[in-house]
């Protein structure tokens, strides 16, 4: 008898990643489930300021847009689809899922959301009841931000999206749910894995690791880049599991790209930390326990993964508003470019002091590319670029003091050094800063709940 495989993609590795992927995934070859990963860090924050400018906003809206390119498609051929891109507006993101189903002429779809994720109306019951939210790295308190904070919100294992997947969900729309549980969920699902099952929690966590990020596992961003054929073409990825926990990580016949032990083991090392205690919500991962092995071309088995139970803490990603920057570009050729570069900066700092604008030299910004900015102590630094990009700004809390930087880049081009060119896009304009201040919360104060609707 076969044994029974399962398997799932990652449409997209981010808010932004190509509209190809999907596409050519759900055309291309098989796929049981497709996974759309949306939600950076500072994309939540990002969301909740849409959300406050307009009721409506605050989801990943390239979700209802690629639904009009692949869900005529899934359904045909029993393809479920699982997005974290709710953001921090699910209903609104149900309701634009609702429409695409009906513009494109198709019934018979359950759409289900999971909810619970958003604790930022709570935040001031969690701190009244002992919770202190310290920041992980330096420990300090909240109460440093808290009059500032934008978001707030946890990420949320699988539990709830499995229990989407039970009432009949064929579409399951998150907020902030860790990004390897939207590929757990589906194996838990489907191969009955219990929630104390810990090696198999892990390996469909370690799974999820090596999708979350789409293409960057089948070849790109890889250090050996010459090795990988036809980037254009680059096939994203397909994991094809099994019950007992082991997976083959693959991509569809005749496209780009690469599969091998090195373009997965690299993508392992990512965002990784302790890789002997790698936490996630569902389960407390051991990576230096599992093999990677070869299983032919473009094919990687992967197992032997090791879990154990997590911790009683969920992750929480909390952004808060930091101030402003202002950043400019300009383009200096000739001899003496970086000569000019600095003193070009310092025209610029020294107009703003003129006009009462002063500007601590450890909230500037000076980067001159072309002078190694990059990779300096790897490769060697040119003494004399015949021509450099220079990057100038600032930040601080006084939007109106930046806008004023942002006034005198252009005058430069004819009241400084000769050979100062690209001033082009308009003239900079002072942005919001977000900062980031990750937390952990006892799960007992975190209640998810999920719905399904059927249209």
């Amino acid at each position: 008898m076969t044994e029974r495989i399962i398997r799932i993609a990652n449409a997209q590795g981010f808010w932004g990643d190509s509209k190809l992927g999907p596409i050519r995934l759900v055309e291309e070859g098989p796929v049981d489930y497709l996974t759309f990963d949306y939600l950076a860090e500072t994309t939540m924050s990002i969301l909740q300021k849409q959300k406050a400018r307009n009721p409506d906003a605050g989801f990943a809206t390239d979700f209802p847009l690629m639904l009009k390119d692949v869900l005529a498609t899934c359904q045909k051929k029993g393809i479920k689809i699982i997005a974290n891109a709710g953001g921090v507006n699910l209903r609104s993101c149900l309701n634009a899922t609702r429409q695409v189903i009906q513009e494109l002429g198709l019934s018979g779809i359950s759409v289900g959301i999971v909810e619970g994720d958003d604790i930022l109306p709570s935040l001031n019951d969690l701190r009244s009841k002992g919770e202190p939210l310290v920041h992980l790295e330096t420990g300090e308190p909240i109460d440093k931000v808290f009059d500032r904070i934008t978001s707030a919100n946890v990420y949320i294992g699988a539990q709830s999206i499995v229990d989407a997947l039970h009432d009949g969900a064929d579409i399951v729309i998150t907020g902030r749910a860790s990004d390897p549980s939207l590929v757990l969920a589906p194996l838990m699902y489907e191969f009955g894995w219990a929630m104390d099952d810990y090696d198999k929690l892990a390996a469909g966590t370690v799974m999820g690791h090596i999708l979350e990020c789409g293409p960057q596992c089948t070849g790109g961003n890889y250090s050996d880049w010459r090795q990988v054929k036809d980037f254009a073409r680059i096939g994203y990825p397909v994991c094809e599991a099994k019950a007992d926990g082991s997976f083959v990580v693959t991509k569809h016949e005749n496209t780009g790209g690469l599969v091998s032990i090195e373009t997965v083991g690299s993508q392992l090392l990512y965002e990784l930390g302790d890789p002997e205690n790698y936490l996630s919500p569902d389960c407390v991962v051991d990576f230096t326990a599992m093999e990677l092995s070869s299983d032919g071309e473009d094919r990687v088995v992967v197992s032997g993964v090791k879990g154990r139970a997590p911790t009683d803490s969920y992750k929480v990603s909390v952004a808060y508003a930091d101030g402003y920057k202002i950043l400019s570009t300009l383009c200096i050729s000739g001899p003496d470019a970086v000569e000019k570069a600095h003193v070009l900066a310092d025209i610029v700092f020294e107009r703003l002091e003129m006009q009462g604008i002063a500007i601590p030299r450890e909230d500037r910004f000076l980067e001159l590319f072309g002078t190694n900015v990059l990779c300096k102590g790897v490769v060697p630094t040119l003494d004399q670029p015949g021509e450099i990009q220079m990057r100038l700004g600032a930040r601080g809390d006084n939007r109106r003091d930046l806008e004023v930087l942002g006034k005198e880049i252009a005058p430069l081009l004819t009241s400084g050094p000769p050979g100062v060119t690209g001033f082009a896009g308009g003239r900079a304009r002072a942005s919001e800063v977000v900062g980031y201040w990750p937390a952990l919360i006892n799960k007992r104060y975190v209640v998810t709940s999920h719905s399904v609707e059927r249209v």
